[in-house]
């Protein structure tokens, strides 16, 4: 070997710990920095002519495992759905407070059954009632509130949905930059790795807003696809859109689509792909999971617990009478015309009393004897013929009435014991809401009765929107019903059955006039919304979807309360019984009469039929609320916990194949510095053979 290679083998020596030496001050220097991969330059033996030449060595190159990097992000994603699932969810429990708290929902329904127990004792007063209905009324505004309160939640959680996709966004078009970066620098044989660092920041944070696959390709750029397979960045940029809402609770909002990103123009053309259900994880799709399914399941079976108290106390209160009773009864809005098939069974009966409760006039109308043609007419008829004067029936918009002849006299209406009246599960009095107690502007509170044979009364134009969402929360397919088929209800459960949402399970028709849907045994949990309903049934004012109870959604609530004037006057609580078969002259209400109380209590622990959430008790449907609602609230933190822990399990072990070891660092600059004392001892030994042979040749 001349001395001249001597001279260049040395020389590569020093170039080549000096690079190493500044990759470790660099390593060192980022020892604390989060997502920092290491720093090292490879090193080769110089070949020229067959002959040794030296050390080669190239730009600094990362120390990583993409697979290690991989298991990161898809924890991450994980991580972000669980903890905005637990966030959200603590949210839920803490409005429906502690089962001890004074003002929570638990409480307010447990001080309906201890108030009605109170009126049992004998000469119920004036306080007793006030209670109870204070607290009835308590009950009704607190699931109100709640109702009102989750819905809050779901604008909340679009705000943030709205968020995340800007975020996303901006995510993806600063990966997308510094993958240009990478590419052309590794194209040029520089160190990219300072820049990769970056991107793989950029793409852990964009993993924990949605669940993401990570690709290497061989120009260094990196191909990202959500976790549904759906594509993000490739060899084009998408961006997500998510058109405006309008603000404030909705029923469905609108979906996220992707489009191309135009950097002359913003978004460009649309790729024909979205996101709209929960499989895209991360805190994306936790959202979106809250948004479509979490919250409405809560918000359906609060509207159910609402049915079954509103049924429950308005049959006890329809039972009974005040002392002395009313001058007149006038029920609330049904969905019923003058001209409707009447549908009643059994009998009930009419009466008239005197203030002192002696019986003026009573007539027993047999629903069943007036044939099966007979029109809701024909009973207010038959009422005014039986009663003779003494008291005048009328049905006008849908809404009865009765007011008693004379200033004093008072209006009785009860079950016949023998044959009770029944349609739609329901007697007479409650089902026109002669004497409620609880009363809704939106909603009749009882089954309708209608069969399949009757008339559904909507006009040419009127419409239901219908959507169907698997248990995911996503939105399988929507719907809209016109009425196009036919003039029945009968003929809307055909039309339901061919759409769209018929092709996922079955629409039928119950013995009590709702309309079910019973999902393909594939889609169990597969639910129903109504996305909007602007039907009205012969300008009665009652829609299909709350006629038919088709949702918990449409029970009313919103527009709920105890009647004001009980509120108002707690005597004017029905807690008497009229005493059916009294010959006339004769007392059939007392004044000290208070059954009413003891039927409260009992109707309170009776089983009421809720459709398709069955037959339970309200004590049971809130304890159902209630618990699924701690319970998924413990399950979404013990989920947070699990997720965590896995994910920094998983940094971790990245970490330890990448992060920076001190004691390694230290270890390889010991090297590296004895390589250049080496290097440069070899430069000193070469210059002294050079001084030594000009000094022969001198």
């Amino acid at each position: 070997m001349s001395l001249n290679e001597i001279l260049g083998s040395a020389i590569s020596g020093l170039a080549a710990s000096q690079a190493g030496l500044r990759s470790v001050s660099n390593n060192i220097a980022n020892v604390s920095t989060p997502g920092y991969a290491r720093e090292k330059v490879s090193l080769s033996t110089g070949v020229t002519a067959g002959q040794v030449n030296g050390v080669r060595f190239a730009e600094p190159s990362r120390i990583a495992d993409r697979f290690l990097e991989g298991t990161v992000f898809r924890r991450s994603g994980e991580v972000g759905a669980a903890d905005v699932a637990s966030s959200y969810l603590s949210r839920l429990q803490a409005l429906l407070g502690a089962p001890g708290a004074e003002y929570g929902l638990p409480s307010r329904l447990d001080a309906i059954d201890a108030s009605a127990v109170a009126m049992t004792g004998a000469q119920s007063s004036p306080q007793t009632i006030a209670a109870f209905t204070s607290n009835v009324q308590d009950a009704i505004s607190s699931m109100n509130q709640l109702g009102s309160d989750v819905a809050s939640l779901r604008s909340d959680v679009q705000s943030e949905i709205t968020d995340s996709v800007d975020r996303i966004n901006g995510l993806l078009v600063r990966i997308n930059d510094l993958n240009g970066t990478v590419s052309r620098l590794d194209g040029t044989g520089q160190s990219s790795a300072g820049v990769a660092d970056q991107r793989m920041s950029a793409i852990e944070e964009l993993s924990g807003l949605i669940k993401v696959t990570v690709r290497n390709q061989t120009d260094g750029r990196l191909t990202i696809d959500t976790a549904s397979g759906i594509p993000l960045l490739d060899n084009r940029l998408r961006q997500l859109s998510l058109p405006l809402s309008a603000g404030g609770a909705q029923t469905d909002y609108p979906v996220i689509t992707l489009r191309f990103a135009d950097t002359s123009s913003g978004a460009g053309a649309a790729t024909g792909d979205k996101i709209d259900s929960a499989a895209v994880s991360g805190k994306l799709g936790g959202l979106i999971d809250l948004r479509d399914r979490a919250l409405p399941v809560f918000t359906e079976k609060l509207g159910v617990l609402f049915s079954g108290l509103a049924q429950t106390l308005n049959k006890v209160s329809n039972d009974g009478t005040t002392v002395p009773a009313p001058n007149q009864l006038t029920g609330r809005a049904s969905a019923l015309t003058a001209a409707d098939r009447l549908g009643f069974t059994g009998s009930a009966v009419f009466a008239v009393t005197k203030p002192s409760g002696e019986l003026v006039s009573s007539t027993t109308v047999d629903f069943s004897a007036l044939g099966a043609g007979a029109t809701v007419n024909d009973a207010v008829t038959a009422i005014n013929a039986g009663l003779g004067g003494t008291a005048t029936a009328s049905f006008t918009n849908g809404v009865l009435s009765i007011k008693a002849s004379g200033s004093t006299n008072g209006v009785v209406i009860a079950q016949s014991p023998t044959a009770p009246s029944n349609r739609g599960g329901v007697g007479f009095s409650q089902y026109f809401g002669m004497n409620d107690m609880v009363r809704s502007a939106s909603s009749a509170l009882v089954p309708s009765g209608f069969t399949p044979s009757d008339p559904h009364g909507f006009a040419v134009g009127q419409s239901t929107s219908l959507t169907l969402r698997d248990a995911s929360g996503k939105a399988l397919t929507t719907y809209t019903m016109t009425g196009s088929v036919g003039s029945t209800f009968g003929d809307l459960v055909t039309e339901l059955n061919a759409g769209a949402i018929g092709a996922y399970g079955t629409f039928a028709m119950d013995d009590k006039g709702r309309i079910q849907f019973s999902p393909q045994s594939n889609l169990i949990g597969a639910a129903l919304s109504v996305a909007g309903d602007s039907t009205d049934r012969l300008g009665t004012g009652q829609s299909f979807a709350s006629i038919v109870q088709l949702t918990g959604a449409q029970s009313g609530l919103t527009a709920a309360a105890v009647r004001p004037d009980i509120l108002a006057s707690p005597g004017k609580l029905g807690l008497a019984r009229f005493q059916v078969g009294t010959a006339v002259g004769a007392k059939a209400l007392g004044a000290g009469d208070n059954r009413g109380a003891t039927a409260f209590v009992d109707q309170l622990a009776a089983t009421v039929d809720l459709g398709k959430d069955g037959i339970t008790t309200t004590a049971a449907r809130a304890a159902d609320l209630l618990g699924n609602a701690g319970t998924a609230a413990s399950q979404a933190s013990s989920t947070l916990a699990d997720a965590t822990a896995r994910r920094d399990d998983a940094i971790n072990r990245r970490d330890s194949f990448s992060g920076v070891n001190i004691d390694e660092e230290l270890a390889n600059m010991v090297v590296l510095q004895n390589s250049y004392s080496a290097s440069a001892r070899l430069i000193t030994t070469a210059s002294q053979m050079y001084d030594t042979l000009l000094s022969m040749i001198r």
